[in-house]
């Protein structure tokens, strides 16, 4: 049957007709491995009855109701279980259908907040290179993903990027892990005094970078010199979480393990776990009053944000994190993880870094161990990597340009935080097999 469907790219996909667990089943019925939760989305895997029950309860009693018009119970309890979780400070929560439109609306937030508290000259952005915030074209105009922004680059409006914060790459010789976060975090100083700190509104981050590096995690010192670089001159400090929250690397909020409380934070991906279209945005109580007491509405909006099903659904998701201790298991999968991976491949002639927090870990690639040369990019290692995974069953998420955009090669892996100890036994041996492949071709 001709397909009508606009899809990713003009390659044919196998179709997705069931899910059972850390398992996607095709119509031809293949299992697959999910060891990349789509892309860090399906933390609960693809079959949670708490959650099915959740969505069918919700359907019987209301599908929509504009926010325009109305507040809804599952809106006011998923504010209230966001904000029961929350980094000290953050009191408001903006339910929105996905990552981007939860970046776009924390850039726009920003923005009206200096205009109601009278400082309109703050118009600049600041964000890091080998970063990513969507491909809305706000979002993307503050992510860093060269790739990405290339063909779109004359729509996109000016952000400003600094290096990101990248030890395998960027520490020196000798140089201790917390004076290279602090060195790395001080380039957002460097930039502001470039631009006049009285201009920037706001620095965005994400905690981890997720598929743009390769679970590029920070040292410690990195985000507490951030946060009070921003302090000092007045910034806001936006964290992204879309693709690191939700217990992704073994807490709710990622920031909770760097010690410091954004004044804006987007989520998305793992709060409706795949199973609805659903984002945020929690802003802190200051933003909140000023626009409040202000003007009384955020220029902001969209249809369906604040949906009824979807935020019945995030509730349940939340639960099952929460409540049923998901979230508390992730610190020893990750390490499960981490050792399996450590023995398998610390000693592998092309690996040059393991990294990631919790069930969120990256694996860069090298042509040369000892220089850190990486692949040439003509070989889209990256590429033949997810397509031999993918032939044996398992889903990874492999990305190339994990350097500067256009060099470097990396696999990112989130499996559901349901996988156990066999199964990921299973997904590391199948990916080292399928590197040794994809290498060899």
């Amino acid at each position: 049957m001709a397909s009508h469907l606009f899809g990713r790219s003009a390659h044919a996909l196998p179709r997705a007709v069931a899910g059972d667990g850390c398992y996607l089943i095709d119509a031809e019925g293949r299992r697959y491995l999910d060891g990349s939760g789509g892309a860090a989305v399906s933390c609960l895997g693809h079959s949670d009855t708490k959650v099915r029950q959740a969505m069918h309860d919700q359907i019987d009693r209301l599908n929509f109701a504009h926010t325009g018009f109305f507040t809804s119970d599952p809106a006011e309890d998923l504010a209230r279980a966001l904000i029961a979780h929350a980094p000290p400070g953050l009191s408001r929560v903006y339910p929105l259908s996905g990552g981007s439109e939860a970046v776009e609306a924390a850039l726009k937030l920003a923005r009206q907040y200096f205009l109601e508290t009278g400082q309109p000259q703050r118009t600049k952005i600041v964000a890091r290179r080998q970063s990513y915030h969507g491909n809305t074209l706000g979002a993307l105009a503050a992510g860093g993903n060269a790739w990405r922004r290339e063909k779109f680059a004359p729509l996109l409006v000016t952000c400003h990027h600094i290096a990101p914060c990248y030890p395998y790459r960027d520490r020196a010789d000798g140089e201790s892990l917390d004076a290279y976060g602090l060195r790395a975090a001080d380039a957002l100083e460097d930039e502001l005094q470039r631009l006049g700190p009285e201009t920037v509104m706001a620095f965005i981050a994400e905690p981890v970078v997720g598929a743009t590096a390769g679970a590029l995690a920070p040292p410690a010192s990195y985000f507490p010199r951030i946060r009070d670089i921003c302090d000092r001159h007045g910034v806001l400090l936006i964290l992204d979480e879309v693709m690191c929250g939700m217990g992704r690397t073994g807490t709710l909020f990622a920031c909770d393990q760097d010690g410091v409380a954004p004044d804006i934070v987007t989520i998305a991906k793992g709060l409706g776990a795949g199973y609805v279209p659903i984002g945020a945005m929690l802003a802190s109580d200051a933003i909140y009053r000023a626009i409040a007491d202000g003007s009384g509405a955020f220029q902001h909006g969209h249809t369906y944000h604040g949906h009824p099903l979807a935020g019945a659904t995030a509730v349940a998701v939340l639960d099952r994190l929460t409540q049923d201790g998901l979230v508390a298991e992730v610190p020893a999968k990750g390490q499960t993880l981490v050792e399996a991976l450590t023995d398998r491949l610390e000693n592998h002639p092309h690996v040059g870094d393991i990294r990631g927090r919790g069930l969120f870990r990256g694996i860069e690639l090298v042509a040369d161990r000892d220089t850190k040369a990486p692949f040439d990019p003509a070989r889209k290692l990256h590429a033949r990597i997810k397509a031999e995974a993918f032939a044996r069953g398992l889903i990874c998420y492999p990305g190339g340009g994990t350097i500067d955009g256009v060099h470097g090669d990396h696999i990112l892996l989130a499996p559901p935080f349901i996988i156990d100890d066999a199964q990921i036994g299973w997904l590391v041996d199948t990916l080292a097999d399928s590197l040794d492949a994809s290498i060899a071709a």
